[in-house]
């Protein structure tokens, strides 16, 4: 019965030393992992990293900068991975929305650890951040093309979606044309208004930015 006890004193020791490593944030660009255990489709590049939070808006950071909740399940791969590759896993790192690293709101969030050589290795994914409605919705967002072309599609079926009694027979196409270019207007002024006021950028220029207003 003692060496239950001990087993389990020892389980929560280890629990609370990764926790401890992922809330304080330790340093440490590598692991020594084994890379023959390592499945490769967990292994990403920053490049790759990049790509991925620009296209869903997403933050890539130090996990001390993150505020929710890490499930026990990503506790449990850790000690896995630490296990089968009798190393002590530091330098996490954590890609999730904006909002993860501010506010105590559970979301669907990756949890990384650095390989080396500008390489992660995926230990956990909780939730569904990479969904094709979010990735579409950030679409506009990704860059300065991304949203002016946004902003002529959505003006153009705007004005597409006003009814035939609404144009004049002989001025119809003038009409349209118009109408288009004031939608485009009329958006990008709200986009330009609400990007400013709210301190708003796009995604390639803040997924592994500190600051809140970006």
């Amino acid at each position: 019965m003692e060496q239950v006890h001990d087993i389990l004193r020892e389980d929560a020791h280890h629990n609370a030393k990764i926790h401890k490593a992922i809330s304080d944030g330790t340093t440490g660009n590598n692991n020594c992992f084994n890379i023959d255990f390592l499945k490769k489709d967990y292994i990403f590049h920053i490049d790759d990293i990049q790509s991925i939070c620009i296209t869903y808006r997403l933050r890539f950071l130090d996990s001390n900068l993150f505020k929710g909740e890490i499930p026990q399940e990503a506790i449990n791969k850790i000690k896995q991975l630490e296990k089968e590759h009798h190393t002590v896993l530091s330098g996490f790192k954590i890609m999730a929305p904006s909002k993860l690293f501010k506010l105590e709101n559970y979301d669907d969030p990756l949890l990384f650890a650095p390989i080396g050589n500008g390489y992660y290795y995926l230990i956990h994914k909780w939730g569904n951040d990479l969904s094709v409605l979010r990735k579409w919705l950030m679409y506009p967002f990704r860059n300065l093309d991304t949203i002016i072309v946004s902003t002529i599609v959505a003006a153009f079926l705007i004005a597409l979606s006003f009814p035939e009694s609404y144009y004049h027979p002989k001025y119809k196409t003038t009409q349209f044309i118009f109408l288009f270019f004031f939608m485009f207007k009329v958006i990008g002024f709200c986009l330009i208004f609400f990007g400013v006021s709210k301190g708003k950028n796009f995604n390639s220029a803040i997924w592994n930015s500190w600051y809140r207003n970006a």
